[in-house]
C-alpha cells in the first residue's frame, strides 16, 4: 500500500511512497496520488535517479519521480570488472583447502588479499583513464570521484592487510607501513621527473622538497642520490653531505628475515640515534638550514617533522615517520597510542577528522568489527564489506560475532552484497555463488530473488531454471516453466507452450496445450510442432489429454506409413479404452472412414461391433442427438459412417463365412 510522508498537509503537494519487490523505491510528489511500487529497499538507499512522470487527472502541472536504489554502482559499467574479477577471487577462496595450516595458509590469504587489491587498482585505473578521455564534465565529475572512492578502499584493504591478514610482527610491521605509505600517500614520482630533467636539479625550487620526502618515507638511497647533485654543485659543502650521507647509510633498518633479533635491532638503532644527535648538537650542520633539517627528522624530532606537513599531506604518513624515526620497533598492541597522538598532533586543532581517517584509526585501534561498520556507512556499496569480512571470516578473525537478529556478519553482508547484483540484468549470474556461500539463510534469499528475475527471453529462462535444477529447488522450476509456457500460449508457440508445461510437470496446463493442439487439427486438418509430438515420449503419461495427442498423431504416422491394420487397432483403442475426450470421437470416427472403405478387409467383426458401438453411443444422447438432427453435416457424416460400417460387415462376414466352408 502506498503511504504519505508523516506529517505532510493533506491539502499540498505530497511525498508518497511505496515499497516493491527489486531494490528499487519509486516516490512521488502529487496531489494525493502515490507512486506505484517499483521495488523494494531493506536497507540504506544508496543513490538517486529522477525523472519526470505523466500527471494524472486533476493534477495541474508534472509531477516527479525519484528512483532510489540501493546500490546504484553496480550500474556504472566501468566498476563492472570489479565485480566480475573478485567474483572469481572469492570463489576461490571458498573452494581452497581448509587443511592448509599456519604459514601456508597465512600465505594463501595474504595472496588472496592482494588480489582482491590487484583488482581494485585496475578497476581504478581504468576508472582515471575514463575520466581522462571524457570530454562530459558531469561523467569525468562520476569518475573522478570513483577513482577516490576506489583509492580510499585499495588503502583502508592494504591497512587491514598488514595488521589483521598477514599480522606483521615488530619489525616487519614499520616495513610493512612504509610501503603502505609509498604507494598510497605521497605520490612524488612527477615531482622527482620534474626535478631530474630540470638542467641543474640542485637549484631546481622542488630539489630540497623531493630529498624531503625520500627521507620522510625512508627512502634513504634515492635521498643520498639526490644530495650528491646538490654536492657537484655546492663543493663547500662536501663534509656535511658525507656525514649526512654516512649516517643515512647506516641507518638501521627491520629486516623481513630472521637476519637480527628486535634487541639487536634495537641496540644498533639506538648507537646511529645517539651519533645523529651527537652530530646535530655540535652544529655540524648548522651552515646548511636543509641538511640541518633532514638531520632533525633522522633524530626523530616531532617539531622538524611536522614542519613538512604539507609534503606528508596526511596524519597517517606521519605516524609512520614518526615511527620510522622515533620508535622502529614498535608492536601492533602500541599502534593505537601513536596513531591517536599522531592525528591530534597533525591536525591540531584546526580541522576535524574525516570519515576516512576514522576507519584508519579504528583498524590502528584493531577494532574490525568498527572498521566495517563505518566502512558499511561511508562507501557507495556494499562490495567492499562483504569482501573483506569475508576474508577475515576465514582468517578466523570474526568468529565469535553474530548479529542479534540469527546471522553472522560475514553471511549479512554477502546477502546484502548479493541481493543488490540481482538488481542488475547480468550480474544477478555472480550473486547466485554469493547466495550458495551463505549457509544460514542463502538458500531462502535465492529462492526469493530468483523468482524475480525478468524472464525476457527463452535462453534467459534455460540459464534461470538451468540454476533451479541444479540446486533441486522444484517450487522455482515448476514457477518458471510455468510463467514460459502462459508467455508462450499467449504468442500461439503451441510447441514451446507444451514443452514448457511438460518440464514444469504441469498436467493441467498440459491437457489445455494439447486441447488446443487438438482444436488446431480440427480447424486446419495438420498438426504444428510435429517434432515435438513425435518424440515425447514417456512425457506423454503426463495427462490423458497429452496420452491422446502423442496417440492419435502415432495413428496418423502410422496411416501415413500405409500400416493399416495397426493404425486400426490404436485408434479402437483409443476409442475404446475412453482415452480420446468424448468430442473428439467423431473425429476419429471419420478418421475410420478411409480404412473401412479400403479393398483389403482392415476391422474384424468384432472391431467393427465396437466402431457401431461408439457411434450409437456417440449419438444416443438426447444433446447430441439434437445437434445431429440439426446440423446436416454431422448428419451426413452419421449415415455414411453407418453405411461404411454395414458394408465393412458384411464383407467381413463374407469372408469368414468362406473361410470357414473351405
Amino acid at each position: 500500500p502506498t503511504q504519505v510522508v508523516p506529517g505532510a498537509d493533506p491539502s499540498a503537494r505530497q511525498l508518497c511512497f511505496a515499497w516493491g519487490p527489486a531494490e528499487v523505491l519509486v516516490c512521488e510528489t502529487r496531489f494525493g496520488r502515490a507512486a506505484r511500487s517499483r521495488s523494494r529497499s531493506r536497507s540504506r538507499s544508496r543513490a538517486l535517479t529522477g525523472s519526470v512522470a505523466d500527471t494524472g487527472e486533476g493534477a495541474p502541472g508534472s509531477s516527479r519521480v525519484f528512483v532510489v536504489r540501493r546500490d546504484q554502482d553496480i550500474y556504472i559499467r566501468t566498476l563492472r570488472k570489479l565485480f566480475n574479477e573478485s567474483h572469481g577471487i572469492f570463489m576461490g577462496l571458498q573452494r581452497s583447502e581448509e587443511e592448509l595450516a599456519g604459514k601456508s595458509r597465512k600465505a594463501q590469504l595474504v595472496q588472496v588479499s592482494k588480489n582482491y587489491r590487484s583488482v581494485i587498482r585496475a578497476c581504478m585505473e581504468d576508472m582515471h583513464q575514463a575520466a581522462v578521455s571524457t570530454r562530459d564534465p558531469a561523467l569525468q565529475g562520476q569518475y573522478s570521484t570513483q577513482v577516490s572512492i576506489l583509492s580510499a578502499m585499495e588503502l583502508i584493504w592494504n591497512l587491514c592487510e598488514i595488521l589483521f591478514v598477514e599480522a606483521a610482527a615488530a619489525g616487519p610491521l614499520l616495513l610493512r607501513l612504509l610501503d603502505w605509505v609509498r604507494l598510497h600517500v605521497c605520490d612524488v614520482d612527477s615531482m622527482v621527473r620534474e626535478v631530474l630533467s630540470s638542467e641543474n636539479p640542485s637549484k631546481h625550487k622542488l630539489f630540497w622538497n623531493v630529498v624531503d620526502v625520500f627521507v620522510l618515507q625512508g627512502r634513504m638511497e634515492e635521498a643520498r642520490h639526490l644530495l650528491s647533485k646538490e654536492v657537484t654543485a655546492n663543493p663547500t659543502s662536501m663534509n656535511m653531505y658525507k656525514i649526512l650521507d654516512d649516517l643515512m647509510k647506516k641507518m638501521p633498518m627491520p629486516s623481513l628475515g630472521n637476519t637480527q633479533t628486535l634487541t639487536e635491532l634495537e641496540l644498533k638503532w639506538q648507537h646511529w640515534h645517539e651519533e645523529c644527535q651527537r652530530f646535530l648538537q655540535d652544529g655540524t650542520f648548522a651552515s646548511n638550514p636543509h641538511m640541518e633539517s633532514i638531520c632533525k627528522i633522522l633524530v626523530g624530532d616531532e617539531d622538524a617533522i611536522l614542519e613538512k606537513k604539507e609534503l606528508m599531506t596526511t596524519w597517517y604518513h606521519f605516524l609512520v615517520t614518526r615511527l620510522l624515526y622515533s620508535h622502529p620497533t614498535v608492536k601492533p598492541m602500541e599502534l593505537r597510542f601513536y596513531a591517536q597522538s599522531s592525528m591530534d598532533l597533525f591536525l591540531g586543532g584546526e580541522s576535524s577528522p574525516e570519515p576516512l581517517d576514522m576507519i584508519l584509526m579504528a583498524a590502528f585501534e584493531f577494532e574490525m568489527h568498527q572498521v566495517i561498520k563505518e566502512c558499511s556507512i561511508v562507501l557507495s556499496n556494499w562490495w567492499f564489506v562483504a569482501h573483506l569480512t569475508d576474508l577475515l571470516d576465514h582468517c578466523k578473525l570474526l568468529q565469535s560475532h553474530n548479529l542479534y537478529f540469527g546471522s553472522n556478519m560475514r553471511e549479512f553482508l554477502l546477502l546484502e552484497y548479493a541481493s543488490g547484483l540481482f538488481s542488475h540484468h547480468s550480474l544477478w549470474q555472480l550473486g547466485v555463488d554469493y547466495f550458495d556461500h551463505c549457509p544460514e539463510f542463502g538458500r531462502v534469499y535465492l529462492e526469493l530473488h530468483i523468482e524475480r528475475i525478468p524472464l525476457n527471453t527463452e535462453q534467459k529462462a534455460l540459464k534461470v531454471l538451468r540454476i533451479c535444477e541444479q540446486r533441486q529447488m522444484h517450487e522455482q522450476v515448476r514457477s518458471i516453466c510455468k510463467i514460459m509456457a502462459m508467455k508462450a500460449l499467449r504468442n500461439n508457440r503451441l510447441g514451446s507452450a507444451l514443452s514448457w508445461s511438460i518440464r514444469a510437470k504441469d498436467a493441467a496446463f498440459a491437457t489445455l496445450i494439447s486441447d488446443r493442439f487438438l482444436k488446431d487439427y480440427c480447424e486446419r486438418g495438420c498438426f504444428s510442432d510435429l517434432d515435438l509430438i513425435d518424440n515425447l515420449g514417456p512425457s506423454m503419461l503426463l495427462s490423458d489429454r497429452l496420452t491422446f495427442l502423442g496417440k492419435y498423431r502415432e495413428f496418423h504416422r502410422l496411416y501415413g506409413e500405409k500400416r493399416f491394420p495397426e493404425a486400426a487397432r490404436l485408434l479402437l483403442t483409443l476409442m475404446t479404452a475412453h482415452i480420446a475426450p468424448c468430442s473428439f470421437w467423431m473425429t476419429l470416427l471419420t478418421d475410420a472412414l478411409p480404412l473401412l472403405e479400403q479393398k483389403e478387409i482392415i476391422f474384424s467383426a468384432e472391431q467393427t461391433y465396437e466402431l457401431m458401438r461408439c457411434l450409437e453411443d456417440l449419438t444416443a444422447g438426447n444433446a447430441d442427438k439434437q445437434k445431429f438432427q440439426e446440423d446436416d453435416v454431422e448428419t451426413t457424416k452419421v449415415e455414411m459412417l453407418r453405411l461404411a460400417l454395414a458394408r465393412n460387415l458384411a464383407r467381413v462376414i463374407v469372408k469368414e463365412g468362406t473361410v470357414e466352408g473351405s
